[in-house]
Parts: C-alpha cells; structure tokens; sequence
C-alpha cells in the first residue's frame, strides 16, 4: 500500500453533491456521509480517506497539508489567499454566485454607478473590499457569519454581499439583487507539497475525479 491521501471535503451542499463523483471515481465513504458523526471517512479504496470539515476550514487544511486534496467552493478560495495550494479542476458542483443585494424599496431609485460609500454586511470581507475598490468605491463593511438578509432589515447596512443561489431567501426577505460580482462552484484544490512528493499516489486519483466531472 502506498502514501495515505486525505481529501477534505465541507459539510452541508458540496459533501452531498460530490458524493456521486466519488462514486464514480471509486471513491464512496464506507458509511453514510451524511448521517455519521465520523470526521474521518473511510473509503472503498484503503488509501484514500475522506476528512469532513467546516466549508471555510478546507483551504487550510490543504495548505498545511493535513489533507492532501481537498473540495473547497471558489467563494471560500477567493476569499483565502491562495498560498500553498493548486486549484486543479471545476468540479462542476454547489453552483450558485455571489452578488450585492439591497432592499427592494432602496433599489427602486438606486444606480449601482453612482455609489461613492456604501455600508455592506458580509461574510466575504476581502471579496467584498475588492470588489468595491475596484471602483472606487469606499466601504464600511461589516463582518457577520450567518443570516446576511437580517442586515439591512434592521438597518445594521445598507447593502449585503452574499451568495445566491435561488433568489429564494433574498425575495422573501424583500431584497433584491443588484450587482453579480463572480460565479461560484466547488473546485478540487491540492497541496503544493503533496503534488511534488505524492504525486504518484494522488495523480490517479485527479484523473478519475476529472473523468468522473466529464
């Protein structure tokens, strides 16, 4: 048996949409993913195990090489800096986008191109500066981790950037979209080290998940 590779995969959406690639890659956990309390999977091949984590977690994982390969969603990879890792393949999986949101009522009369500061909740902070500083546009961005709609609600900002993936929750909440900043998927992204010194083990295995994803 050759090195152990360790994928690191997020809880939630993209553990349930990549499981059918990892069945096609030969790759499927030896238990049901999505009900265990395991974070560390076993899978058909005993090589290969399946590290669950927090979605924002993967990057760093990878990058310190506690997993060799990891499926991380492209929001999260902008919003990490990309030492230390490879992004390899699309794979095609948790689609959706982020974008600037407001309320319906303020949109009504708003002109995205006349924006000189704008106040804006996020959980994407160094997306969302970039984004706005690209214009030239000043910002007060307020970090929060869940519920983005709430923010301009109750007037915490004006604005959100946050990821759509229906439109669902913006509607109901009476908001409305009005700028996309960048479309999303969950890539496959590997360690810098690892590709040098396991690249015997892992090459294999990028080629079936790329096989699986065509």
């Amino acid at each position: 048996m050759g090195a152990m590779v360790h994928i690191a995969l997020s809880k939630g959406r993209i553990l349930e949409e990549s499981l059918p690639l990892l069945a096609q890659a030969g790759l499927s956990p030896r238990e049901d993913a999505l009900t265990t309390r395991k974070l560390i999977l076993e899978t058909e091949r005993p090589d290969v195990r399946l590290v669950i984590i927090r979605a924002q977690d993967v990057p760093t994982y990878v990058r310190f090489g506690a997993a060799d390969l990891g499926f991380a969603g492209k929001d999260v990879l902008m919003e990490h800096d990309g030492d230390g890792l490879y992004e390899l393949l699309d794979l095609g999986i948790a689609r959706c986008h982020l974008a600037v949101a407001e309320p319906a009522s303020l949109a009504s009369q708003d002109d995205p191109r006349a924006w000189m500061r704008v106040r804006v909740a996020t959980k994407y902070p160094r997306i969302t500066q970039r984004h706005f500083a690209a214009k030239g546009i000043q910002t007060d961005i307020i970090k929060l981790y869940g519920s983005m709609e709430l923010a301009p609600l109750v007037g915490l900002s004006d604005r959100i950037v946050d990821l759509v993936e229906t439109g669902q929750t913006l509607r109901a909440n009476g908001l409305v979209e009005v700028e996309r900043i960048a479309d999303v998927s969950a890539r496959l992204i590997a360690n810098r080290a690892s590709m040098k010194m396991k690249r015997a083990a892992l090459q294999p295995i990028i080629e079936r998940l790329r096989q699986a994803v065509e």
